[in-house]
């Protein structure tokens, strides 16, 4: 089968497609037919040798895919061949095959296509765990997304009304933010252009917001922390802008705030029923038209190095996907 193969550490266009054997499904396992992969930020760090996991060489990136049932292990029962599912892996995605552990693999609706399914479950997973598991979001409080027209930023969005908060929309140009209205936000800010702390303090009347999702670090961090109100939480989910906040502990002591981390894949690991039922919720308000994912860009599998250049360059908005023919 054809698979894209990172052979070293590097940036994106060291990656190479090759030919490597169909893999075989073991107990517990499927094999999937992969008609489509989502691109992640986790992909450009993985393959750069800046992730928590570093896979021995050569090996196939890619952590989600959507497809067809091929093949069954042992011990395999909810699932026969010929199914629609999406699934996440450690890797593996980007190749025209890929065995999945069946924990986690979910059936996805019929209306929904390969593209869509396979740019869902990392993105609308951590917006999902993130702010129910962590931050335990409430209705009728106020969010703050920072990097919210990017893909896990524009899933937080979505996620974030679908669960009753009031969501102000952190981007880096007005027209991003327009974009992150366009799916669900109250209103956006201008990190750029504006300052942050002192417009969150405008729009909720000097008493600050009661959640912070953050993909991005840096000094939207620094602002979004000293705009949080009395028992605040602050997720950490990544650092997309290449800064890792260094965070004054005074300010959590004074308004009693609680910065949060949050790894998704971490809980693949030690709690991988919780996130087939956070995914099993997120495709039901798919279907009830509450999340409307957003892809910017499609690339064939040949071209899987541009792809993860195109999202290392923070170029487009949601998501990026490779398609599989």
């Amino acid at each position: 089968m054809r698979a894209v193969l990172c052979n070293a550490f590097g940036d994106p266009p060291q990656l190479t497609l090759g030919e490597i054997p169909v893999p075989t499904p073991g107990p517990g396992e499927i094999r999937v037919r992969v008609r489509a992969a989502g691109v992640n930020f986790a992909d450009t760090l993985m393959v750069r040798g800046k992730y928590q996991a570093r896979p021995d060489f050569p090996f196939v990136p890619g952590m989600e895919l959507a497809g067809e049932v091929d093949g069954i292990g042992a011990d395999v029962a909810d699932f026969v061949p010929g199914e629609r599912v999406l699934a996440t892996l450690e890797h593996g995605a980007f190749a025209e095959f890929a065995v999945v552990r069946a924990l986690d693999t979910v059936k996805i609706p019929e209306a929904m296509d390969y593209v869509i399914a396979a740019t869902f479950p990392v993105v609308y997973g951590t917006a999902h765990g993130g702010l129910a598991w962590r931050a335990g979001l409430r209705t009728d409080e106020t969010l703050l997304v920072l990097g919210a027209a990017g893909g896990v930023g524009l899933a937080a969005v979505e996620v974030g009304k679908a669960m009753g908060a009031y969501v102000l929309a952190a981007t880096r140009s007005s027209e991003r933010g327009i974009l992150a209205m366009a799916h669900g936000a109250d209103t956006a800010i201008d990190y750029v252009a504006e300052d942050v702390r002192t417009t969150v303090l405008k729009i909720t009347q000097g008493r600050g917001v009661d959640v912070v999702f953050d993909p991005v670090g840096g000094a939207a961090f620094d602002a979004a922390l000293r705009a949080t109100a009395w028992q605040g939480r602050v997720v950490v989910v990544g650092f997309a802008s290449g800064h890792i906040p260094q965070i004054p502990a005074n300010l959590l002591l004074v308004k009693n705030v609680a910065a949060l981390g949050f790894f998704w894949g971490s809980y693949r690991r030690h709690e991988p029923e919780r996130i087939r039922a956070s995914l099993e919720t997120l495709l039901g308000w798919w279907s009830e038209g509450k999340l409307k994912p957003l892809v910017s860009e499609r690339f064939a599998l040949s071209n899987a190095a541009l792809a993860l250049a195109h999202l290392s360059e923070r170029r487009g908005a949601g998501k990026i996907v490779i398609e599989v023919n």
